[in-house]
């Protein structure tokens, strides 16, 4: 694969205007219902937007640290070298790998790429918003269908809610659920929707989980784009490093769109190191486990409500506006995530360190303690397997 820095130029007529709306990430959604945030500080707790406190593994953050000397050149061959090395480990050809600064921009791109006013974005409700800002950013529509019982996406409700959709977006794990859509159902979806529509399948959160890749329907050529990111579970969303794969001619409609896009030597160093670790993913999959259901164990003690997740965040069902919650958790530094429209008295909470949960459920409790000053919004959704 070679990159060229002048190609861009052939696109940038798209590439001016997507560049827009490609900003849609998951801090500027926090910032969004909190735009008082304070700086960040280390005697506060900052469990509001998805981040890993971890930073990067150590041999990423010593890659990082040897890739400085080398900010001063653009160093193009160690992004391929990610590209083959990402191909190699999961049985893909390096032509089905693109990487971008994070993965919200080809989350953005593939908006444009593949959906238009006749053709709509279907998404999940709750889900990660960027889809469908996205979308009504550039007039097209965008369907929103309720998550089933157990917080899957709603394949079959996907496809009956458009005959002729663009783009189906799916993340699994959830996001703010940290809910898993099962393998089979993307089967099932790629198998009936529309003839030339496209599943986006956003698996940011997937290492946290024991959810089933599915980097191998992409190898299979199927009507498949899958993002990846070194956000999460690898702590470099402040580094900015994603992955697109896609069979080449999905990949060449998403490229055109946003045009030639540059990753960070520093942020490419990390990730390659990143990878090379084999111990990471198993280690802090396990270390995030033990801190939410460590969280778990106690909202269930304390009869809390929340839905059960896989990934390093959940909903948690708070019973009153969620803005009294956030505001008073704030003022004791313990920064929460956002609420969804669907989902009136439900705030997303992050899975920080064991430190950081325990200064939450503390904070928590004391403010759940206080008196509701305000009246509480109907649900609007059916509940299942809540604890309470």
């Amino acid at each position: 694969m070679t990159f060229d820095r002048r190609s861009f130029l052939r696109t940038a007529g798209f590439a001016s205007v997507a560049a827009a709306v490609a900003n849609f990430t998951e801090s500027q959604f926090a910032l969004a219902q909190r735009p008082d945030m304070p700086r960040f500080s280390r005697d506060a707790v900052f469990i509001n937007a998805n981040e890993n406190p971890l930073g990067p593994c150590d041999a990423a953050l010593a890659a990082m640290a040897s890739a400085v000397v080398d900010c001063g050149r653009y160093r193009d061959d160690l992004t391929v070298d990610l590209i083959h090395l990402f191909a190699e480990q999961f049985g893909l050809r390096p032509e089905y790998v693109s990487p971008y600064p994070g993965s919200s921009q080809p989350l953005t791109y593939s908006v444009w790429a593949f959906a238009d006013k006749e053709r709509p974005v279907v998404v999940g409700d709750p889900g990660y918003e960027a889809a469908g800002h996205t979308a009504a950013f550039a007039g097209i529509p965008s369907i929103k269908v309720p998550l089933t019982s157990t917080y899957a996406h709603d394949v079959k409700g996907m496809v009956a809610a458009s005959p002729n959709a663009g783009l189906y977006y799916i993340a699994s794990p959830n996001n703010p659920t940290g809910t898993v859509t099962p393998r089979a159902d993307v089967e099932w979806l790629l198998a009936n929707k529309p003839k030339g529509s496209i599943v986006l399948l956003d698996e940011a959160y997937i290492h946290f989980s024991d959810a089933t890749p599915c980097l191998d329907l992409v190898a299979q050529d199927k009507d498949i784009v899958v993002l990846r990111t070194f956000s999460k579970l690898y702590g470099m969303a402040g580094a900015r490093l994603g992955l697109v794969v896609a069979r080449p001619d999905l990949m060449k409609k998403i490229e055109a769109i946003g045009g030639w896009t540059f990753c960070p030597v520093t942020a490419v160093q990390g990730g390659i190191a990143a990878l090379k670790d084999t111990t990471v993913v198993a280690k802090r999959k396990q270390l995030n486990a033990a801190a939410r259901q460590e969280t778990f164990e106690w909202l269930t003690s304390k009869s809390f409500s929340f839905v059960p997740s896989e990934a390093n965040h959940f909903m948690l069902d708070t019973k009153r506006p969620t803005k009294q919650v956030i505001d008073s958790m704030a003022a004791k530094k313990i920064y929460i995530g956002r609420a969804w429209p669907a989902w009136p008295t439900h705030v997303r909470i992050t899975v920080g360190t064991r430190d950081e949960m325990a200064r939450f459920r503390a904070a928590f409790e004391e403010v759940m303690a206080q008196p509701l000053n305000a009246n509480i919004p109907s649900h609007t959704h059916t509940r299942t397997e809540l604890f309470s």
